[in-house]
């Protein structure tokens, strides 16, 4: 044996109650698990006390956008601190494969408010497929595993351009073969962004298409749909039929209602998904445990002002008469980037911008930056737009915290961060997802229990993933593992001070080594990508 941990609480996934054991670790696998009062003790090259903390798989972050942090900064301790041991990337329909020398500089702007543009960072973007990428990262070495999504977005790019229209029967071939690539390549499924163009031009019956193609490589569908706010139960619906339709697995991202036409609504989406499951759905979901979104200030404008792609988009920024049909349909009927409610400037805070020169407008909302500089909210938007070329990240504070309590007790429900990494003052829940479910909604609110918070956030997302050997602690599976201290365990970061690392996670491991120890990073980088394997 490498390693025994010694007298832990085992936390093992389940959701049934935790015991006490020694969990021995041998080759990157759990080797042996000795139950107190069973016999003789494990023994090993190492053994590690840890009494008085619980053992749980490593946390599955089933919703992150650290597509250039994991080559930018591969040490990733922003998640690697919270005890997340994989993440699914590729989400919201936005990533960097597939993509061909045309579409590749046109993603790097569309989502710099996400992650950054590349520059400046010792990445050479030399991939063009799922699979080129994907070796990156593991040629690259990480510090957490990632699986992947193919990104509808940035096929439909590829495939159509940025035009709102249907696409033709040879388009749509062409975006099926690129899919099924990707599956091929090693994706565990497909994401959509369609509240993002140019994805949210493909129209249901092109969405079934290539979910079809999802579903016969025993993929899963995770779309960010078309409304969170006015729309939000129809958009739910639409999904659920679009998957039964295609009979492709569905898992809806950041599964949150939102606005205040949504107040106190939680429970119309959870009966919905609740008849869908009775009538044999598979589905599943994800939350991030805080009320305000977060998301790139380019993705309110609406629809059709994003038609063309990135330049375009600045040009009608640029153009005063199209800069008013903008603000109209922003302000007076509700954009679809804006969820079909009038915009509140008064919620939109700038968490980042991509250049220099405007740092200014970082934690403020538009609303306030605007009353400083005697102008309309809209005229501030519009300038710092077309200045920082569509880079303003926002925080958007128009959840509801009796809705995020509601959907995360359900039973289909897992656990995902919807980090962005990239600003000056990010949304804590880059930093802070993971704790912040242990301390504050288990220990301090009794939303569940703590093994049944654990089993949210480890062997449900395993399980839509299909891989069968984590979110466990069973003989046999890999040694992805968490230690934390049940009484202490929380998140530090802050909106004040989002980037503050968790307390009470001394110890995470993935294959068995040490990434975290004693509560500081190691120069560990034992991830991998985790890719889906041939009929699974």
């Amino acid at each position: 044996m490498d390693l025994v941990l010694r007298d832990a609480r085992v936390i093992d996934g389940t959701g049934r109650p935790s015991y006490r054991a020694d969990v021995a670790l041998a080759h990157g696998r759990i080797a042996g698990i000795h139950r107190e009062g069973t016999g003789p003790r494990l023994s090993a090259r190492r053994v590690l006390d840890v009494h008085g903390l619980a053992l749980a798989p490593g946390f599955i972050d089933m919703h992150a956008h650290s597509d250039l942090a994991l080559l930018r900064d591969p040490a990733h301790t922003a998640k690697v601190a919270q005890g997340v041991t994989l993440e699914v990337i590729g989400q919201d329909g936005l990533s960097y494969a597939p993509v061909d020398d045309r579409t590749l500089p046109q993603i790097r702007t569309a989502i710099t408010g996400w992650n950054g543009d590349g520059n400046g960072i010792d990445i050479d973007f030399d991939w063009r497929t799922v699979g080129e990428y994907l070796d990156r990262l593991d040629r690259r070495g990480t510090a957490v595993n990632a699986a992947y999504l193919v990104p509808q977005g940035a096929v439909r790019m590829l495939a159509v351009g940025w035009e709102n229209r249907p696409a033709t029967a040879a388009e749509l071939g062409h975006m099926r073969r690129l899919v099924a690539e990707g599956l091929e390549q090693g994706a565990v499924g497909m994401s959509s962004g369609l509240t993002y163009p140019p994805g949210m031009y493909a129209d249901d019956a092109e969405l079934t298409e290539l979910c079809r193609v999802v579903a016969r490589y025993g993929g899963y569908y995770c779309p960010h749909h078309r409304s969170y706010g006015a729309g939000a139960l129809a958009a739910y619906e639409e999904m659920i039929d679009l998957a039964r339709a295609a009979g492709c697995a569905l898992h809806l991202a950041h599964a949150v209602m939102n606005f205040g036409v949504n107040t106190g609504r939680a429970g119309a989406l959870l009966a919905l998904l609740d008849a869908a499951l009775a009538d044999g759905a598979d589905i599943s979901l994800d939350t991030y445990p805080y009320t305000p979104g977060c998301t790139t200030l380019a993705a309110l404008l609406p629809g059709w002002a994003s038609e063309g792609g990135p330049e375009a988009v600045l040009a009608r920024l640029r153009d005063d008469a199209t800069a008013g049909r903008i603000r109209y349909a922003m302000e007076v009927t509700g954009a679809d980037g804006c969820h079909g409610v009038p915009v509140d400037w008064d919620t939109v805070e700038i968490s980042g911008v991509a250049g220099p020169g405007r740092a200014e407008y970082v934690g403020r909302t538009v609303a306030d930056a605007a009353r400083e500089r005697g102008e309309a909210p809209f005229a501030t938007a519009r300038r710092l737009l077309v200045e920082d070329r569509l880079g303003p990240t926002i925080l958007h504070h128009v959840g509801h915290e009796e809705n995020v309590r509601a959907i995360m007790r359900h039973r289909v429900h897992t656990g995902g961060s919807d980090g962005i990494l990239h600003g000056a003052k990010p949304h804590p829940r880059a930093f802070g997802t993971f704790p912040h479910y242990l301390g504050r909604y288990a220990r301090e609110l009794g939303v569940f229990s703590l093994e049944e918070c654990v089993a949210h956030l480890t062997s449900r997302p395993a399980a839509r993933l299909r891989l069968p050997d984590r979110g466990l602690v069973r003989e046999g599976y890999s040694a992805d593992l968490v230690l934390f201290e049940p009484r202490t365990v929380a998140s530090g970061a802050t909106f004040e001070a989002p980037r503050t690392l968790p307390t009470g996670i001394p110890y995470v491991l993935i294959a068995g080594r040490f990434v975290m120890e004693d509560g500081r990073r190691t120069d560990v980088l034992a991830g991998r990508t985790v890719r889906r394997t041939p009929g699974g």
